[in-house]
C-alpha cells in the first residue's frame, strides 16, 4: 500500500515532500489544482445536485490557498482516471444498481491506496433509497470496518474551523460518519445534503432553502464542506496541538 502523500504527490502533481504550510503547498512550481471528481453509477440519481460545484469552489477558494478547478469530472468507478483523483464525490436519494465486483475491487484499492471518498444520502432517508445501497455497497467494500459516528475530536471538525455540528439543506445528523483505517478516514458520509445547501441557479439564487435552521444552517454547511476538503488532502495534519490558535483564528470566518 503506498502512503497517502506519495498518492497526492501523484495525484496532484506535487512532489513527494509537498505538504500544506498555513494551507499554502510548499512547492516552488504552480500551485496544483484541486477538483471534483463524481461518480457516476447505475440506477436511482447519481447528480441530485448538478448546481453546487462553482459555489462551493468560490468559497474554497475565496477562505482557504487551495487551487480549485471550477468544473467537475464525471466518471465511473472503472475509469482509468480514478486513480488520478485525490478526492471522489459519490451522492443520491435513491436506491443504486450493485456495483460490480470489480467495481468494488477498484474501490477498496482506490481507498486503501490513499484515495478519499465522500459521500452523501441528499434524502436523509436512514434504512431507504441511497443510503440502503451505499450503506450494501460499504460493507462489501470493507467487510471488516464498519461505518461509525466520527467522534467529537476528529480531526474532520478542525481541519479547518472548529467545528461542533455540522451543516447542511436538512438537518438530519448533527454529525458525520466514515469509515476509518489506523488513523484515517476514508471514507466520510453524511445524510444532510451538504451539496443542496450549495447549490446556486444560473441567477445566483439558491436552489433550496435550509430547514429548519435557514442561512445558518446553510453557513455552517460550507463550513462543513470545506473541513471535509481541507480533510482529505491533510489527513491529520491539524490534529497536533500546536495548530489549535491557527484554528481558532478561523473560526468565525
Amino acid at each position: 500500500m503506498i502512503s497517502r502523500r506519495h498518492f497526492l504527490s501523484l495525484s496532484l502533481g506535487l512532489t513527494a515532500g509537498a505538504l500544506f504550510s498555513g494551507l499554502k503547498f510548499s512547492y516552488g512550481g504552480p500551485l496544483p489544482q484541486f477538483f471534483f471528481a463524481q461518480i457516476r453509477y447505475r440506477g436511482g440519481d447519481w447528480d441530485p445536485n448538478p448546481q453546487f460545484v462553482e459555489t462551493i469552489a468560490e468559497e474554497l477558494e475565496l477562505r482557504t490557498s487551495i487551487n480549485i478547478h471550477k468544473d467537475r469530472r464525471i466518471l465511473n468507478v472503472s475509469d482509468p482516471d480514478l486513480f488520478f483523483c485525490p478526492f471522489v464525490y459519490l451522492a443520491g436519494k435513491y436506491e443504486f444498481e450493485p456495483f460490480s465486483p470489480q467495481e468494488r475491487e477498484i474501490l477498496r484499492r482506490f481507498l486503501g491506496f490513499g484515495g478519499f471518498l465522500f459521500a452523501e444520502d441528499t434524502m436523509g432517508a436512514k434504512g431507504f433509497g441511497f443510503d440502503r445501497a451505499f450503506s450494501r455497497e460499504i460493507r462489501e467494500i470493507f467487510p471488516h470496518h464498519e461505518l461509525k459516528r466520527l467522534p467529537p475530536d476528529h480531526s474532520v471538525y478542525r481541519s479547518f474551523y472548529l467545528l461542533d455540528s455540522i451543516g447542511g439543506r436538512q438537518k438530519v445528523n448533527p454529525y458525520l460518519e466514515g469509515i476509518t483505517i489506523d488513523n484515517w478516514t476514508p471514507v466520510i458520509y453524511s445524510r444532510n445534503d451538504l451539496s443542496g445547501a450549495w447549490a446556486r441557479d444560473r441567477f445566483g439564487k439558491w436552489v433550496n432553502e435550509c430547514l429548519p435552521g435557514g442561512e445558518l444552517q446553510r453557513a455552517l454547511a460550507f463550513k462543513t464542506g470545506i473541513n471535509i476538503i481541507v480533510y482529505s488532502l491533510t489527513s491529520d495534519y491539524k490534529k497536533d496541538l500546536v495548530h489549535h490558535p491557527f484554528i481558532k483564528r478561523r473560526q468565525n470566518l
